[in-house]
């Protein structure tokens, strides 16, 4: 997944940080391909998992204890990439012959995979080490299982939801006589609250961003028009968005309008969103599930605006029906990366250890994709974590036919940029997007 003020990394690290096991003689390597920074320096070395935060501590700490633990001799050796490269650097590696046994992949970029034949179906694969895919939970079965065959390990999902300081919200009239806030139904409600809201506080309601490689703003926007019964690409070989329906029109007069009176923060990056919100600037913060621990650690402090007053919710249900944008996750083996049948073997031994720690990944903040994860007693006595158990199930990403997806997703919004910080009439950006994300469907081959 794309993510947002990760740790820096310079270039691409090879290299493990692996505790390797005595008994390793005779011992199978292979190689795992990721992204989520690297931290060396706190988790190079510790097999704690549940003492560990963060994407990159709780990825490291799972390798190194599978390496100390496994009984097989399997050393697990990460190759550790920044994200924005990740996948040009993948595809570069498999032209090369230089392939990862295991890759992490978003599962909005599967589909241009599997179309390519680049990666290999796990069916009978995951039937050998005992994953059971009856388990996947329904948003991940739909990122993972193309064509009715299954072409990676779910391993979360995640989700853009709103972060809330009930504290400001109480200050504006908008919490209920319980103490929570009130959740807007309809565009209208929504402008007729963050006016209000500005009204009552000085403060813009919103703060989501508007500059920045993150394509946030497409989320934004397919959060709402996921919610509506139009389908945004046309069906087929090439697909082509359509963004001149009464459906999208409405989403981008709600995007535009919020913007132009001033109910929105304005020319912030995904950092300065935090921070908006930590200073206690806005009422609602729209980032990712990634980020629960960390608004939650801000509102444990006593000189927080939010102390003991932060809820956080999927995107509400503003139009037709329930839903809102979410990705996920995924581990793929591509064609090429197990050598012989003892590494494939190896492959999938460690990819059953992801999936029965799936717990302890939910703990970033992210979704567990297994079923039975997250309807235990243990995940929902995480904080925060049944507020937005729901994406799971109303979760909703493009479909796997539609190619290029990150690529469609900047190109969209930076197109929805324009729009917010030059005014740029809606009819234009209709137009421009369109054309702008047809012409790059059109030049896949």
């Amino acid at each position: 997944m794309l993510k947002l003020a990760r740790s820096s990394i310079l270039g691409l690290a090879f290299g493990a940080c692996a505790v390797i096991p005595a008994h390793a003689q005779g011992k199978t390597e292979i190689t795992l391909a990721r992204f989520f920074g690297s931290c060396e320096a706190d988790y190079g070395k510790s097999t704690d998992v549940k003492a560990a935060r963060g994407e990159c501590g709780v990825i490291t700490t799972l390798v190194n204890k599978f390496n100390a633990t496994n009984q097989d001799g399997i050393v697990v050796k990460p190759q550790i990439v920044e994200w924005g490269p990740y996948y040009d650097q993948l595809t570069a590696r498999m032209v090369a012959r230089d392939v990862p046994t295991i890759a992490v992949m978003h599962q909005s970029s599967l589909g241009d995979f599997v179309s390519r034949k680049l990666v290999d179906p796990l069916d009978d694969g995951f039937k050998s080490v005992g994953i059971n895919t009856a388990d996947f939970t329904d948003h991940a079965r739909r990122g993972t299982i193309v064509d009715g065959k299954v072409y990676a390990l779910p391993f979360d999902t995640w989700s853009w939801l709103w972060h809330i300081n009930v504290n400001l919200m109480k200050k504006a009239g908008l919490t209920k006589a319980d103490g929570s806030p009130v959740i807007p139904t309809s565009p209208e409600e929504l402008l007729a609250q963050a006016r209000k809201f500005k009204q009552a506080t000085g403060k813009a309601y919103f703060a989501w961003p508007t500059s920045g490689t993150v394509p946030t703003n497409t989320w934004t926007f397919l959060s709402m028009m996921l919610q509506q019964n139009t389908e945004l690409f046309s069906a087929g070989a090439k697909p082509h968005i359509n963004l001149h329906t009464p459906d999208a029109k409405r989403v981008l007069d709600l995007m535009s309008q919020l913007y132009a009176e001033g109910l929105v923060m304005p020319g912030l990056d995904s950092g300065a969103v935090n921070q908006a919100w930590f200073k206690g600037d806005v009422a609602v913060a729209l980032t990712g599930t990634w980020r629960i621990d960390d608004f939650l650690a801000q509102s444990e402090k006593p000189e927080s605006p939010a102390h003991n007053a932060y809820t956080v919710i999927p995107f509400p249900q503003l139009f037709a029906k329930r839903a809102a944008y979410a990705d996920g996750h995924s581990w793929v083996m591509l064609k090429g990366g197990a050598k012989d049948e003892k590494t494939r073997k190896a492959a999938l031994t460690f990819m059953k250890f992801l999936w029965d720690n799936d717990l302890e990944w939910a703990r970033t903040g992210h979704l567990p994709a297994n079923r039975t994860v997250i309807e235990s007693a243990a995940f929902k006595a995480l904080p925060m974590r049944s507020n937005i158990a729901v994406i799971s199930t109303i979760g909703l990403t493009l479909p796997h036919a539609v190619p290029r997806q990150h690529a469609v997703q900047i190109g969209l919004s930076e197109e929805l940029i324009t729009m917010q910080l030059s005014k740029k009439p809606v009819a234009q950006v209709q137009d421009s997007a369109e054309t702008r994300i047809n012409k790059l469907l059109d030049s896949v081959r």
